[in-house]
């Protein structure tokens, strides 16, 4: 039997132009209607057995955290059936359910209650939430004094640690520092052990693709998708740069094929720097003697995309346009984390691929292709067009954190990018079966 079963659930809202109109409404006679409706979910199905690890992805506004609230019954779906077996452990929002005026132990007894605890069972929990929240005595001050990270850690701590059959996140395991998200990853893969049914929404693509067994996919309140992860997360990355055909829905994209150069060219014919995710706040500079007219990342099954899988095979295509002779142009581009830190990249002069003397109105295109070694993570590409005049650097285009780049990892390793390190054991005696 289902653990959590959710049948064809709508929810929609009355929206009012003024707050008055609500009043208005209320009181006419005639039945007036002063509002217009909107649909926060729309024919939403599926459901989980025990054990299982659902992650939901959308962007912001598609009814995410709608559907998680209606699962635990703090809203009211408009129509459709929900099932839901089992104790409920959810953490939905930084605040929900905590009392600003309590006490950090009060507000464990608190939200234990809520949860069908009694005080007496949450008294027995105190110690070992308090422990994981690593808070010390701000857990004996009310929580209104807290940091926002101290009030996130307190709260996943409650959520996590009070053994629920079923457990929610909606973005919780980015809270706090390294060691404390470390801390909360080791947590989640305990529930998974022990079986318990989860419920995880999260922008990180790749922690949904490393621990969910399935993926829903949201749009706009509509369900888009419902299945293996990885084909989910492919449709969902069209839909960041609106290639996702609403009526006729998307094929998805069987791993590891790579198309012909010619049919991944036909995909360059048009405008490639629509299919990126662009950056608002690029910085452009140069004499714009050679101008970088269009560029794209193209992935192996010849798609432009600004998401890429880790160890997959990868093109930086630039197209350009000379607006004046230039001797030995040179074409780079850089991958940058949020920070700014140079973390990959090249350039035609040190891939011994520079062009001689290239006269004015010349125009071509420029492909650097290589395999993905990165970590999962988001990251910025730039791209350049320079050349030497003498020993003085000429700068004629530069587009600085131009689109953003995510890469997804069903794994990670340590560091920046991955060694792909083969590991053998030779000579191992007293190894029990």
């Amino acid at each position: 039997m289902p653990v959590i079963k959710v049948e064809h659930i709508n929810k929609t809202y009355n929206t009012y132009k003024k707050e008055s109109d609500r009043f208005k409404e209320a009181l006419s006679f005639r039945r007036k209607s002063l509002h217009s409706q909107f649909t926060a979910l729309e024919d939403v199905n599926f459901q989980l057995e025990k054990g299982e690890c659902l992650g939901i992805i959308g962007t912001n506004g598609s009814g995410k955290s709608t559907l998680l609230k209606i699962i635990t019954g703090v809203l009211q779906p408009t129509g459709g059936r929900l099932s839901v077996q089992g104790k409920v452990s959810a953490l939905l929002e930084l605040g929900a359910g905590f009392n600003g005026d309590y006490t950090g132990i009060e507000n464990i007894i608190l939200n234990g209650k809520i949860m069908g605890y009694t005080e007496e069972e949450m008294r027995e929990r105190i110690p070992m939430i308090a422990d994981f929240a690593e808070i010390g005595e701000f857990i004996n001050q009310p929580v209104k004094i807290y940091s926002s990270g101290m009030f996130a850690r307190l709260a996943f701590a409650v959520a996590i640690n009070v053994d629920p059959d079923i457990l929610i996140i909606d973005e919780a395991l980015s809270v706090g520092d390294i060691f404390f998200q470390t801390k909360c990853y080791r947590k989640f893969d305990e529930f998974m052990q022990k079986g318990k049914t989860i419920l995880f929404v999260s922008h990180d693509l790749n922690s949904v693709i490393k621990y969910c067994n399935r993926c829903l996919l949201l749009n706009k309140g509509k369900q888009v998708a419902l299945g293996d992860c990885k084909k989910v997360v492919d449709i969902y990355r069209k839909i960041l740069v609106d290639q996702y055909d609403e009526d006729n829905g998307l094929a998805t994209v069987t791993e590891g094929t790579e198309v012909p150069e010619e049919q991944a060219r036909e995909v360059e014919s048009v405008a490639m720097k629509s299919g990126v995710l662009q950056n608002p706040n690029y910085v452009e500079y140069g004499d714009r003697d050679i101008v970088i007219d269009d560029f794209g990342i193209v992935n192996d099954a010849g798609e432009v995309t600004s998401v890429l899988m880790k160890g997959s095979t990868y093109s930086i295509v630039i197209k350009f346009h000379f607006n004046h002779k230039v001797e030995n142009p040179i074409f780079a581009f850089t991958i940058k984390d949020p920070k700014g830190t140079d973390l990959c990249g090249t350039n035609t002069m040190l891939e011994g691929r520079t062009l001689e003397r290239v006269q004015e109105g010349t125009s071509g295109t420029v492909r650097f292709k290589q395999v993905m070694r990165l970590q999962g993570g988001q990251y910025f590409l730039s791209l350049g067009a320079t050349s030497f005049v003498g020993e003085e650097l000429q700068v004629h285009h530069r587009l600085y954190d131009i689109c953003h780049l995510q890469v997804i990892s069903d794994y990670n390793t340590i560091g920046v990018y991955d060694v792909e390190s083969k590991v053998t054991y030779e000579n191992v005696r007293g190894q029990e079966d």
